[in-house]
């Protein structure tokens, strides 16, 4: 096992398969030990004795590192806070907070149902301020953490199909920036992912090296990690007064529609 993150302990939610696990992996291979949550569920509903947590769990202690799985919801006040005191009841401390977890329910928006809806937005959106708001208590007080949220290409460009997915994640992108001033002042740091191959940036991140990266956002794909520019005015119109139609018809299109395109242009029936 490494020793970047020796000492320090880390909550990975959505842990159990996929991008959570590989966070969970190599959080542990760099030394933190680590709180593996995954919502997983025996058929009758009950709490699994084995479960994809649990096998994460047995990965990372056959490489040598320490690790305790949690199958708490995300998505629930209570099971999230849960989630944080497993970390300070096992270990006496938490130090990094990575929100994985994550359902995909995808559907064009015109057939999309308010369930589809709801169990999207409660898992991502929710979810991540419920694992935020717990851990940076703590954090606070100790005046030190790494929180590391995911975004997605679908909150910042927009993907078909995926209006819930990609309201959630642009929401958690506006969450990550509010507590990243929030937290700042007390030594923690808030960054995004924008994911595809993502554990080394998210262990970069989540150590010492790391400790003036705060409020950013990070697209991660193939070999590439770039950095992901803030929203900011690029063409303005100014007036003395107030706009009115007929400025706006003569003027805009030349200056802040120029170059504008139509990201889905109407099709021939």
């Amino acid at each position: 096992m490494g020793d970047m993150l020796a000492g320090r302990v880390a909550v990975v939610t959505g842990a159990g398969r996929g991008i959570g696990r590989g966070v969970a992996l190599a959080l542990a291979a760099a030394g933190a030990r680590v709180v593996v949550n995954d919502f997983g569920v025996s058929v009758d509903g009950s709490a699994p004795s084995t479960g994809p947590a649990f096998d994460v769990v047995r990965e990372i202690e056959r490489a040598g590192g320490e690790a305790v799985a949690s199958t708490e919801s995300v998505a629930d006040w209570a099971s999230a806070g849960r989630i944080v005191a497993t970390a300070l009841e096992r270990f006496g401390q938490l130090d990094i907070l990575v929100t994985c977890a994550g359902i995909l329910r995808d559907r064009m928006i015109f057939n999309m149902s308010e369930e589809e809806w709801d169990a999207v937005l409660g898992v991502h959106l929710k979810g991540t301020f419920n694992c935020v708001r717990h851990a940076c208590t703590h954090m606070r007080e100790r005046r030190a953490g790494r929180i590391i949220t995911f975004s997605s290409g679908s909150g910042l460009f927009g993907n078909p199909g995926q209006a819930n997915y990609g309201a959630a994640k642009a929401a958690i992108s506006g969450l990550t920036k509010v507590a990243a001033r929030d937290l700042g002042r007390y030594g923690i740091t808030v960054n995004s992912i924008c994911p595809d191959d993502v554990a080394p940036m998210v262990v970069y991140l989540a150590s010492d090296h790391a400790a003036n990266v705060n409020g950013q956002f990070f697209l991660c794909y193939g070999g590439a990690v770039a950095l992901v520019s803030q929203p900011r005015p690029v063409q303005t119109l100014f007036s003395d007064g107030v706009w009115t139609l007929d400025d706006l018809d003569r003027l805009a299109p030349g200056t802040v529609l120029q170059g504008v395109t139509n990201p889905a242009p109407p099709k021939e029936a």
